[in-house]
């Protein structure tokens, strides 16, 4: 229910959130921290992410702070408010990876190359 946005849970389903969250702090913390994070995500507000590592840091929060520990800023930061992305050349080498787990065993590198470049 903490991962799901708040407006596709059902009554019954927020009642039960909310009592289990009045009962433990550290759960009610970590679903604010989940809930800005993916809000971050979905709406590409890269700029906000600094405060939102800042935030995860000065909660007692171990399981947060080693994602915090292991998110590249730079890289997150550009991908989340950058208007390019890489989805294209990830798409051609999936394909590759594709036609090469086809032709394990069958054939020798000159068949790969000519299907490489003929397959569209």
């Amino acid at each position: 229910m903490i991962l799901r946005h708040p407006d596709t849970l059902t009554e019954a389903e927020q009642l039960r959130l909310k009592a289990v969250l009045v009962h433990c702090l550290e759960l009610d913390a970590l679903t604010g921290h989940v809930r800005s994070f993916a809000e971050i995500l979905t709406e590409r507000q890269g700029q906000r992410l600094l405060e939102w590592l800042d935030a995860v840091r000065n909660d007692d929060l171990p399981g947060l702070h080693t994602l915090a520990a292991g998110i590249d800023r730079d890289a997150v930061i550009a991908g989340l408010t950058l208007p390019w992305n890489s989805g294209v050349v990830e798409g051609h080498v999936d394909r590759i990876k594709l036609l090469k787990q086809q032709m394990l065993g069958r054939a020798g590198y000159l068949l790969l190359r000519k299907r490489v470049l003929l397959y569209r």
